[in-house]
């Protein structure tokens, strides 16, 4: 995909974060935007925000939940009713998840796989056939640094990260040898200035103090900026990149997990144990 001008662009998670700075930044590219989230007063937040930004581009906002199968499904009916086509899938919704193996329960780890996991997986079935039409197109999917490497406490938010690596991997080779014209990309952030932390569930058995530990923590080293991940993206897919790392920490973190492939976990571990306790 060479140009955004005048394509259609599906993003979910698109209240807030992520999500928020890729619909500004489609949108000064020229894009039309289906804006997908499960809170209303923030995806039109967004829109408002998109519009006031930029004249005659169509935005249209929905109420999704990525995590309802049927929902994914009638939302990419409306979508192809409201729009007649689409080239641009950007997958993004997503939440997190404290806790230990241990603290966490069955039920905490399905909610969270059925968003970060199913919600990307339902996306990119029902929206293929729209995608299929287009003479180009492109999906990207948000993964996480925690998608290359799982250190301790993060047994649920890794295993869906990891899971939408190998998921958009797979595809990207599957349509590949199928000659198809859709694209796939597979975005790993590191630290995000997003409300992603703050608004994560606690695992059934953890304790308060250490939740806010862990969010205030994650608010000291994040480094990289909902706009600046959102240019970093789009990049990405005008260069028809397979993967995309955001942030000097992502990059340091690849570099550590192809150099240390059996050690990294503990060394990442141990990092953040360190700035923990301010080290």
């Amino acid at each position: 995909m060479k140009n955004l001008r005048g394509i259609v662009a599906v993003v979910t998670g698109a209240g807030s974060g992520i999500g928020r700075g890729l619909a500004l930044e489609l949108a000064g590219r020229g894009a039309q935007l289906a804006l997908a989230d499960v809170n209303r007063a923030a995806v039109e937040e967004t829109r408002s925000l998109v519009a006031a930004a930029n004249s005659g581009i169509t935005v249209r906002t929905y109420v999704l939940d990525v995590g309802d199968a049927a929902a994914v499904e009638s939302f990419a009916q409306q979508v192809q009713k409201d729009f007649g086509h689409v080239a641009l899938l950007i997958n993004n919704a997503g939440v997190a998840l404290f806790g230990t193996f241990a603290e966490v329960s069955i039920a905490d780890m399905e909610w969270l796989m059925r968003i970060n996991y199913w919600g990307v997986v339902c996306g990119c079935k029902f929206f293929m056939p729209l995608l299929e039409r287009e003479p180009e197109a492109h999906i990207v999917n948000i993964s996480s640094v925690f998608g290359l490497i799982a250190p301790a406490g993060q047994t649920a938010y890794g295993s869906s990260k990891f899971a939408v690596r190998g998921f958009s991997q797979a595809l990207r080779l599957e349509l590949k040898a199928a000659r198809s014209k859709v694209e796939v990309t597979c975005v790993h952030p590191g630290g995000i200035k997003t409300n992603v932390a703050n608004a994560a569930r606690a695992g059934a058995g953890t304790k308060p103090d250490a939740n806010a530990a862990a969010k205030e923590l994650f608010s000291r080293v994040v480094q990289t900026t909902p706009e600046e991940a959102a240019k970093v993206i789009v990049a990405g897919i005008l260069g028809n990149k397979p993967r995309v790392l955001i942030g000097s920490d992502a990059r340091q973190i690849d570099r550590i997990q192809r150099l240390f492939p059996v050690k990294c976990g503990d060394m990442l571990t141990k990092s953040f144990e360190k700035r923990a306790l301010g080290k």
